[in-house]
C-alpha cells in the first residue's frame, strides 16, 4: 500500500499518520513535534523537499516513515539508536554528527554492531543539520578529559581545532588515531590525509564543486578554477554554502592558503547571496538575479536535472574537501577500537561513498570519481602551523566586509 509520495505536503502525512511525528521530530526536523510550529512549517512543504533541504535520501527515510506506520508499537526508538536503559559507568559515550544523506543508513549499521558488542554503547549520532553547537555542548566547560564523550565524529575543522575546547585536550595527548587501515584510498595518493602526529583518525571528505547556470553566462567562459570565480566578471554571481559551516570554513581556509587574504576578499566580492545546496540545485527558476556559479557539496550535483542549463564542474585545481574526522580516547581504546573499526570499515565506507558520494578513505572502495578529477586538501603541516579557530574567525571577518 502507498501512503504518500514525495509531493505529499509534511502536513498531510503527519495529520493522517500521526505516528510519522517522532520519526520527522528525531532525524532533523524538531519542530514537526510542536503543533503550532508544525502548522506553519508543515503545510506548504513536500517531504521531496523537506529532505533535500536536509539532505536526506528520500527512499530510505520513506521507508522509515513506512515502518513507523506500519508497526504496532509505535513508541519504538525511530532515530534506531540503542535502547540501554540507565547510563552505566562503564559505558562508551559516543556523540557526533552524521552527514544527512547518509545517517539514517549508518544508524542502521551501527545498532546492529552495537548489538552485538559485549561494552554497553551510549551514543547521540544526530543529523549535521542540528549544528556543530550540538556537540559543542558536550564539551563546553569541561575541564577533565574524563567527563569528555569517548568518540567524537563529525566534519569539518570548526569545533576539533578550537584550542580552548577539543585542543586543549589534545595538547594532553588524550586522543590517538588507532585505525588500522594499512593505506588510504588511491584516490588520495597525493594528499597525506592520515595525521602524521596521530591524533585525528580520517573517514571520508565531503567535496566541493561547481554548479554553472550556463544561461546566465552571457559570453563568459565557463570557469574551471577556483581562482576563475573571483575574477571581476563573477563579482555579484556566485552563490557560497555561507550556512553550511563545516564545508564553508573548509572554502575559505583552502583560499586563503592558496591566494592570501586577497583571495578571501575576492570570494566575499562574488557573493550573490548564501543557499542551501537544496536551493541551488534550483536556482535556475529563481526571479531574481541568477547566480551563475553556485559552490556546493558533489552530492547535490546528482539531483540536477539532465538537459537543463545547470551543468556540474569539478575544479580543475581540485575539489576543496572537509574531511569527516574521529577522535577515540587513548584511555578507552581497548574497549573502543571495535567501535573505531566499525567507523573506519568498508561497510560504512560503502554508505559514505555510494549513498552519499562522500569519498571514503579505504582502500578497498571504488569511489566512482572519474579518473583526473582533483582534490584540494589544507594539510596537516599548515593545520599544524597555524591556529585554525582564530583563522577561521579572521577569513569569515575579512569575507563578510568584502561582501557589504
Amino acid at each position: 500500500m502507498q501512503y504518500f509520495d514525495e509531493n505529499t505536503t509534511l502536513w498531510d502525512i503527519t495529520e493522517q499518520y500521526p505516528e510519522t511525528i517522532p520519526v520527522f521530530s528525531s532525524n532533523g526536523f524538531p519542530q514537526m513535534k510542536h503543533d503550532s510550529q508544525r502548522a506553519k512549517f508543515a503545510r506548504s512543504i513536500t517531504l521531496e523537499t523537506a529532505l533535500m533541504l536536509k539532505q536526506i535520501d528520500l527512499a530510505t527515510f520513506s521507508k522509515l516513515l513506512v515502518e513507523a506506520i506500519e508497526r504496532d508499537d509505535a513508541a519504538i526508538d525511530v532515530t534506531l539508536a540503542r535502547s540501554t536503559g540507565v547510563k552505566s559507568k562503564d559505558a562508551l559515550n559516543i556523540v557526533g554528527l552524521l552527514p544527512c544523506p547518509v545517517r539514517i543508513p549508518l544508524l542502521e549499521q551501527f545498532n546492529s554492531f552495537a548489538k552485538s558488542y559485549d561494552v554497553e554503547i551510549n551514543h547521540e549520532l544526530k543529523a549535521a543539520s542540528m549544528g556543530l553547537d550540538w556537540v559543542e555542548n558536550n564539551i563546553k566547560g569541561v575541564t577533565d578529559a574524563a567527563d569528555l564523550p569517548d568518540l567524537f565524529i563529525s566534519a569539518g575543522f570548526d569545533m576539533f581545532f578550537d584550542e580552548e575546547m577539543i585542543g586543549k585536550f589534545k595538547r594532553q595527548g588524550v586522543f590517538e588515531d588507532t585505525t588500522t587501515l594499512p593505506k588510504f584510498n588511491s584516490l588520495f595518493d597525493d594528499l597525506n590525509l592520515k595525521d602524521p602526529r596521530k591524533h585525528y583518525a580520517m573517514i571520508g571528505v565531503v567535496p566541493a564543486v561547481f554548479l554553472i547556470n550556463r544561461d546566465e553566462l552571457d559570453g563568459r567562459d565557463v570557469p574551471r578554477t577556483w581562482e576563475d570565480i573571483m575574477k571581476p566578471e563573477f563579482e555579484k554571481r556566485v552563490s557560497l554554502p555561507v550556512g553550511d559551516f563545516d564545508l564553508f570554513n573548509g572554502i575559505l581556509l583552502n583560499i586563503n592558503k592558496h591566494y592570501g587574504e586577497e583571495g578571501v576578499t575576492k570570494l566575499g566580492r562574488s557573493l550573490l547571496q548564501s543557499m542551501h545546496p537544496s536551493q541551488m540545485v534550483k536556482s535556475n527558476r529563481l526571479k531574481t538575479q541568477k547566480p551563475i556559479v553556485t559552490i556546493m557539496p558533489y552530492f547535490f550535483t546528482k539531483v540536477v536535472k539532465e538537459g537543463g542549463p545547470m551543468i556540474a564542474v569539478w575544479p580543475e585545481d581540485g575539489a576543496i574537501i572537509s574531511p569527516i574526522f574521529m577522535l577515540a580516547k587513548k584511555e578507552k581504546i581497548e574497549k573502543l577500537q571495535p567501535v573505531i573499526d566499525f567507523f573506519a570499515s568498508v561497510e560504512v565506507g560503502k554508505i559514505l561513498s555510494h549513498s552519499g558520494l562522500f569519498p571514503s578513505v579505504h582502500p578497498d572502495l571504488d569511489n566512482n570519481i572519474p579518473d583526473g578529477n582533483k582534490f584540494m586538501w589544507l594539510g596537516w603541516d599548515y593545520i599544524y602551523n597555524n591556529n585554525i579557530s582564530s583563522l577561521i574567525i579572521k577569513c569569515e571577518a575579512l569575507f563578510n566586509k568584502a561582501t557589504g
